[in-house]
C-alpha cells in the first residue's frame, strides 16, 4: 500500500464569453490536473453550478460579459456556496480597482499558462482573503504569482 494517497484534484469552474479563451484556459488547467467545469457566460455558469453535487472551490471568471459580470456573477455564486474562491480575469486596463469584495485575485490578460497556475495554485492553498481589491496576480509576465501588498 502507498504512504502517499492522492487527494481528489479541486474543482475549478472557468467562465468565459470568449469560446476560444474558454477553451485554452480550460486546457491549461486540465493539464495542471485541476477538475474544470466551464460556461459561457454568467447565466450558464449558475446553472453548472446548480447542477454540480460536490464543492466547487474556485470560480475563475472574465470581469466584462454580457448578461452577468464577473463580480456579480461571483457575488451570486459566495451566496450559495460560502466557501468558493473567486479570481477575475480581463484583458482591460485598471480592472482590478474595481473587483469586489468576494475576489480573491485579479488576473490581467494576457497571462502565461504558468503565470495562471500559480496564481490560482495561490488562492487555493492560501488563507481566504476576500477583502477589498482582492489580490493582484502580474499576468502580463511568465513569472511567479505575484501578490499586490496590502
Amino acid at each position: 500500500m502507498s504512504s502517499s494517497i492522492k487527494e481528489k484534484p479541486e474543482t475549478i469552474l472557468v467562465v468565459d464569453d470568449n469560446e476560444a479563451v474558454l477553451k485554452t484556459v480550460v486546457a491549461i488547467l486540465e493539464r495542471a490536473s485541476f477538475r474544470v467545469l466551464s460556461a459561457v457566460g454568467g447565466v450558464e455558469a449558475l446553472q453548472v453550478a446548480g447542477k454540480t453535487e460536490g464543492k466547487i472551490d474556485l470560480l475563475l471568471s472574465d470581469v466584462e460579459m454580457p448578461q452577468m459580470s464577473g463580480p456579480d456573477l461571483g457575488q451570486t455564486l459566495k451566496k450559495q456556496r460560502l466557501d468558493i474562491r473567486v479570481v477575475l480575469m480581463s484583458g482591460g486596463p485598471n480592472e482590478s480597482q474595481r473587483v469586489h469584495k468576494c475576489v480573491s485575485a485579479y488576473i490581467q490578460k494576457p497571462f502565461a499558462p504558468k503565470t495562471l497556475v500559480a496564481s490560482i495554485e495561490h488562492v487555493l492553498h492560501s488563507p481566504d482573503r476576500s477583502e477589498p481589491g482582492g489580490q493582484e496576480a502580474d499576468g502580463g509576465k511568465d513569472s511567479e504569482y505575484q501578490g499586490r501588498s496590502s
